[in-house]
């Protein structure tokens, strides 16, 4: 109480000496950073039930030059020092005692961000998280199955149930929050996509169309692609035919892949492997966008059973063997 009294007359003094005007520009002044390695940036971290007297302190001792018992008496006489939330936040050069109020009251936490991209596996997602700057990593040393049961789903493969996009969370906050959010997004997608789903498809349960979708992603070379590739898949599965694709022999490879796919490898049988094995696998091999899920959902109306790439991204598309093996004289042998 004696030291709020003091730092009232603080205030006051300055106000009779230079005048209300004078005293009130204290507030918009800008205020002044102290030299941080490597960037312009203060880091503030402010923790729950920290007293506004506190924070003013932490203000000042996190490498903002400002007087703590002046900037304590405008959160004070502002009539918000209890308003004052918890969090992460950032000072940057322009911040002045008012809008630092703001952001403080307002809880304006600076934000990191991590991102997922589309056709990655869990082991990349897992990656991104470890590098993932100021994230709590309380995923780390738990198996797929140990995550996935810590998110609510035990017994479900974490292949492909994370939807690709980018994430922000506040600092100190844990990689599991970040997965769950991420997995809660997959779902309302998943959803939506099956609900749309043509009425002769050949998919059974959106968990099928979320394999095929995660396929579809990694043979798409173009967008442009994608309908028509989930058209050759789907009229395979229609008709019993063996999807054979390459993305999912190298998923069932795992580490073991070197860049380079062999004849031997097509021929060793695992659970992915769509040359000795036929229908989908048993999980999907990637995360799908959305694009992917509509596009195994709503594939393009054909008859295309075969599709080689060009060379330049795009695939031509066959319906019978022998057009489909002049296409591979063409564009793979330059025959």
């Amino acid at each position: 109480m004696r030291r709020f009294f003091m730092s009232f007359l603080v205030l006051v003094f300055l106000a009779g000496l230079l005048g209300f005007g004078a005293a009130g520009w204290w507030l918009y002044e800008p205020l002044r950073l102290r030299p941080q390695p490597g960037n312009q940036v203060v880091d503030l971290e402010i923790e729950p039930g920290t007293p506004a007297q506190r924070v003013a302190e932490v203000v000042a001792a996190s490498g903002v030059d400002v007087e703590p018992v002046l900037l304590y008496a405008w959160f004070r006489l502002s009539g918000q020092a209890r308003q004052i939330k918890a969090g992460s936040y950032e000072v940057t050069p322009g911040t002045t005692p008012r809008s630092l109020l703001s952001m403080l009251v307002r809880g304006e936490e600076s934000l990191k961000s991590v991102t997922f991209v589309e056709g990655w596996n869990f082991r990349q997602v897992r990656a991104a998280l470890q590098k993932a700057e100021a994230l709590k990593p309380d995923s780390q040393g738990l198996s797929g199955d140990a995550i996935m049961t810590q998110l609510g789903k035990p017994g479900v493969h974490p292949e492909g149930r994370f939807f690709p996009d980018t994430y922000t969370y506040a600092k100190g906050s844990s990689d599991l929050s970040v997965l769950k959010r991420a997995a809660r997004a997959m779902d309302k997608r998943l959803e939506a996509a099956w609900a749309m789903r043509q009425p002769d498809t050949p998919l059974k349960t959106a968990d099928e169309a979320l394999i095929l979708a995660s396929i579809v992603e990694k043979e798409t070379g173009k967008p442009s692609d994608r309908a028509e590739i989930g058209s050759v898949f789907s009229n395979r599965l229609r008709i019993g035919m063996m999807l054979q694709t390459d993305p999912t022999v190298i998923y069932g490879m795992g580490e073991q892949f070197d860049g380079n796919l062999r004849r031997r490898d097509l021929l060793a049988d695992t659970p992915y492997n769509t040359y000795t094995r036929g229908g989908l696998p048993p999980t999907p091999i990637a995360m799908p966008g959305k694009a992917a899920l509509l596009a195994a959902v709503q594939p393009a109306s054909s008859k295309s059973l075969y599709f080689v790439s060009r060379g330049d991204g795009t695939s031509q598309f066959s319906s019978t063997l022998d057009e489909h093996n002049r296409a591979v004289n063409k564009y793979q042998r330059g025959q």
